[in-house]
């Protein structure tokens, strides 16, 4: 099959040939039909924090093509999108509804004297996050896998798979936002647009979304921010005290730098929680004033995945869309192949585009 590896740090993804075995145990083989360009895995394949050589690749949709003798919540001709969050679904944390949280999530992977899913001139290739959705076919334990209808068009399945979830399940998993509050979102790229329409759905009286980019600002009113504020034109923290001269309830942080985190912190009311989902790169610190955090009663929490319970959420949030209630179509920017990806990477860069998608492998 035809995949997109890893083989060095920041020189990109090569399109080469390379083998994936036939599913075991709990493991479902899927015949990808779309793959999202996620900035994570641009991350990964420019900092050392995966194996390489590796297949990356964690937005993924696709059909069941086979299915292991285990299986038992899937069936060939389903059609599933990739979870990243890898839940044993036996832990403590899997049993008490935070599969996010798992404990072993190298239950879902094969064993160490098992022959690997992934391989090229028999040598084993890294799989990123248990999915490897940057290839033709990919192999996934089933309890990576939702099941979703099968009038959900792939390129916004597998958006689903990681930004829909993460944007959304920030807001309504994580903060529990509330009808009545008041949100900030920071950074209107794909994960932030999906923010405003989890937002959307809690019944936040006031969305206002802050980004540098005048086109993501016009995008980020069209999925239902009540303001916008470009932070190339005016300091955020002041025009969110003009707006909301309690300060905020909630504050996403969907960009991960340091000078964002800061802002959002002075933005938060009493008793506000800023939240921690985006990261430019993995060495961003930033300081927090225990006098003020004490006396506002401020959070800060780091989010992972959006709280998402993938089983649960993705099919609900594919309901949604089948209603007319959450905005995927407008995230789909672009379908490329999957020998474009570099190209796709470097169009990403400008912000003129939301979301792009591999369709064609």
């Amino acid at each position: 099959m035809k995949a997109l590896v890893v083989n060095a740090l920041g020189r990109g993804f090569d399109y080469e040939d390379g083998q994936i075995a036939q599913p075991i145990g709990r493991e479902a083989l899927i015949n990808v039909q779309a793959s999202g360009l996620c900035h994570t895995d641009l991350l990964f394949a420019t900092h050392n924090i995966v194996p390489t050589p590796a297949v990356l690749g964690h937005e993924v949709a696709g059909i069941v093509a086979a299915v292991g003798p285990d299986v038992t919540q899937l069936r060939v001709g389903d059609h599933g999108v990739g979870s990243l969050a890898q839940s044993c679904g036996a832990c403590a944390r899997c049993l008490s509804g935070r599969p996010f949280q798992c404990k072993h999530p190298e239950a879902t992977l094969r064993r160490p004297g098992d022959p690997p899913r992934l391989s090229r001139n028999g040598a084993a290739l890294f799989q990123g996050f248990g999915l490897g959705g940057f290839a033709e076919r990919a192999l996934i334990h089933e309890n990576q896998l939702a099941v979703v209808p099968k009038e959900l068009p792939f390129p916004q399945a597998a958006l689903l798979g990681c930004g829909g979830v993460t944007g959304a399940g920030s807001i309504l998993n994580t903060a529990n936002v509330s009808a009545g509050d008041t949100v900030v979102i920071f950074g209107a790229g794909g994960v932030g647009l999906n923010a405003v329409s989890g937002a959307r759905i809690a019944g936040a009286t006031r969305i206002i979304v802050i980004d540098i980019k005048a086109k993501r600002l016009d995008e980020a009113r069209r999925f239902g921010a009540t303001e916008v504020i470009d932070s190339t034109k005016t300091d955020p923290v002041n025009a969110i005290r003009d707006l909301l001269p309690g300060g905020a309830d909630h504050v996403f942080d969907f960009v991960g730098q340091k000078s964002v985190a800061e802002q959002g912190m002075a933005m938060l009311g009493v008793g506000g929680g800023l939240y921690l989902v985006g990261v430019a790169t993995p060495d961003v610190e930033f300081g927090v004033n225990i006098f003020s955090a004490i006396g506002g009663q401020k959070r800060v929490q780091g989010v992972n995945f959006g709280s998402t319970t993938a089983k649960r959420d993705i099919p609900m949030y594919a309901e949604l869309y089948m209603q007319g209630r959450m905005n995927l179509d407008d995230l789909v920017s672009k379908t490329i192949s999957l020998r474009d990806v570099n190209e796709g990477y470097a169009a990403l860069k400008d912000g003129s585009l939301t979301r792009v998608v591999v369709t064609s492998f």
